[in-house]
């Protein structure tokens, strides 16, 4: 039984990063930090642009009390963005513009549980990538405390791993990992809507 739920995860997950490898190699390289020499301004568009991504999709994952929103405690993402673009320190020319309002529209209010661990799969990864990029901007735009990347103090790494576990638990046929690549590609569809890369 445990090998076949080893082979399932090991499966999930490459079938994930597989269905997903060109999207997130086109996001990553159109972020506004992805820039040679990254500014607060950068970091601003950027915020904004999660922000934007994040507020109708975190609407829509409240609709919904099982999978992946029953398995980890919630993150305020969005209280983070907001306390970083507010903060002390962000230039006056980079004042977002205001939010929009937080609507489930455009994401299906019958998604299966494994077209959100998909769609999780994202939100969850794109903490990783934020703090590798505040290792790599921490100095650079000190002192602003990029509190959006810098995230828990634990790192990512630990609810990274209970995601996975997680994950590995719930989504363990052919067709819900079908299902979890296209909430994962949809997720990324969105996001590169947003930034226009």
């Amino acid at each position: 039984m445990n090998q076949s739920h080893d082979t399932a995860h090991a499966d999930a997950l490459a079938a994930l990063r597989a269905a997903t490898g060109a999207r997130h190699e086109r996001l990553d390289g159109g972020m506004p930090l992805a820039r040679p020499e990254p500014d607060l301004t950068d970091y601003a568009a950027h915020l904004t642009m999660v922000r934007d991504w994040l507020l109708p999709l975190k609407a829509w994952l409240g609709r919904f009390h099982d999978g992946p929103q029953a398995a980890l405690p919630a993150v305020a993402h969005v209280a983070l963005i907001e306390a970083d673009l507010h903060g002390p320190g962000m230039p006056p020319a980079a004042a977002p513009r205001h939010p929009p309002a937080p609507s489930p529209e455009g994401w299906p209010l019958d998604a299966s549980a494994a077209y959100r661990w998909g769609v999780c799969y994202v939100i969850e990864g794109s903490q990783l990538g934020g703090k590798v990029l505040y290792g790599r901007l921490a100095e650079r735009l000190a002192p602003h405390p990029l509190r959006y990347l810098r995230g828990e103090d634990a790192g990512p790494g630990p609810r990274w791993r209970a995601f996975m576990g997680a994950l590995k638990a719930e989504v363990t046929t052919p067709e819900q990992i079908a299902e979890a690549c296209k909430g994962a590609c949809d997720a990324f569809d969105s996001i590169l809507a947003v930034s226009k890369a």
